[in-house]
Parts: C-alpha cells; structure tokens; sequence
C-alpha cells in the first residue's frame, strides 16, 4: 500500500482529500502546516506527498526545497494562484507536478496514479538496467553518474532537479535520437493524458542554463524543427 502525505491547512479540502485518497486503497497521513510538513515527511516517508504552497508557518515552496536536498519523492503541489511565475517557481524548486485551485479530484487521483506509476517502473527499471547501464557515462566536460544521480560539468556538481535530472539522463542515454514534447513527457513524467508540453521547455531551458556555454547557442540541447529535441555530444 502506497503512502501518500497530504499538507493542507483548510481542513475541508484535507478531508476531503484525504477521504478519496484512503478511498483509492492508499495510506493517507497529514499535515497542516510547513514545519509538521517536513517533520511527517521524515517520519513517514511517504511515497508521494501533496503539498500546498499557501500554509502557516513555512510555505510550500520552502518545503519543497528543503525535501529535495533530503529525497527524491515526487511532489504534487497545490495553489489558488494562476500566475505563469508560481509554476515555474513550483517546478524550479522541484516539484513534479503543479495543479491550480479550484480542481477536480478526479483529476488530481489520475496524477496521483501516474505519479505513483512513474515511480514504481522507474525502481523496476533501475533493477532491470542495473547491469546493463554504466554506473556513469561522460560526454566532453560532462559526466553523468547514474549511481549516485549527480550531473558534473569539469570540476563543478551541478544542483539539479529529479526532474532535469532524468530528463537529461534519457536525452543523454539516446543521444543523437530526437524525441517529441509529448514522447518526453511519457517516458520522464510518465503521463498517460493531456498535460501542456511547456513543461519540457521550461526544463530543456533550464538545463542548457547549467550545462551549455552559451545557453542562446545550445551545442549540446538541441531543438529539432517539427520534431522536439535531441542531446549531441
């Protein structure tokens, strides 16, 4: 049984919440502020956490960048802000999806699946390529290291996301392939639906920010006209 924390602080919604959650056959733990946000998180370790950003105490974006440098469980986060900015703030830190209130809980259950979904064949993928995969691959000044999921450039780790990571990790894995928007967005983020395809090129942004000499001019992050991307190297 998945284990999924829930930080809400309007107690409505947290119930409701976390009624269809326990409906849908998981474990249901809460929170209802940042700091029991972070605690539950550490004693609990869930598998999934929905995460408010408006909470007393220490927002959700705060928790969000504490929980990064500390696991990789994926985070759903929640607002009533519908700023362009919030999600690309939400995403920035970490999350690994963003949904805006009001939303259909029907909904929310589908990414919650997807998410767990994602999660659970990337474990089963990681034992199947455990052999097969090289603990790290290096490209130029790059090197991946798969073991440790940490990305170099010369001498210098790089801070990235789970998200940036293991999308530059696949990119990397087939390079020389161009994949569309949408493939990418199946086989990193793991959706089986309609879902906005900025998402990609937001983070293929921000990657060429951290892994390209001039970010304007990519040599490694190419985009491919009518297709989508593809890493040369």
């Amino acid at each position: 049984m998945s284990k999924i924390l829930i930080v809400e602080d309007d107690k409505t919604l947290l119930d409701a919440l976390k009624y269809n959650i326990s409906k849908e056959g998981y474990e249901a733990v809460t929170a209802v502020d940042g700091v029991q946000a972070l605690e539950t998180a550490r004693a609990e370790k869930p598998d999934l956490i929905i995460l408010d950003i408006m909470l007393p105490k220490l927002d959700g974006f705060e928790v969000c960048r504490i929980l990064r440098k500390e696991t990789t469980v994926p985070i759903l986060m929640l607002t009533a802000k519908v700023e362009e900015i919030d999600k690309v703030v939400g995403l920035e830190i970490g999350a690994d999806d963003y949904m805006t209130k009001p939303f259909s809980l029907r909904e929310l259950l589908a990414r919650v699946r997807a998410m767990l979904r994602r999660t659970e064949m990337m474990r089963q993928e990681a034992l199947s390529e455990e052999e097969a995969v090289p603990p790290a691959l290096k490209v130029g000044d790059l090197r991946i290291d798969f073991a440790r999921h940490q990305v170099s450039l010369g001498d210098s780790i790089l801070n990235l996301s789970p998200k940036e990571f293991e999308l530059l990790a696949f990119l990397v894995r087939n390079r020389g392939r161009a994949f569309s928007r949408d493939y990418l967005l199946d086989k990193v983020w793991g959706y089986d639906y309609a879902i906005d395809t900025h998402t990609v090129n937001v983070h293929i942004r921000w990657l060429r920010q951290k892994i390209e000499a001039d970010p304007a001019h990519p040599q490694r992050l190419l985009t491919v006209r009518g297709v989508g991307y593809k890493f040369e190297g």
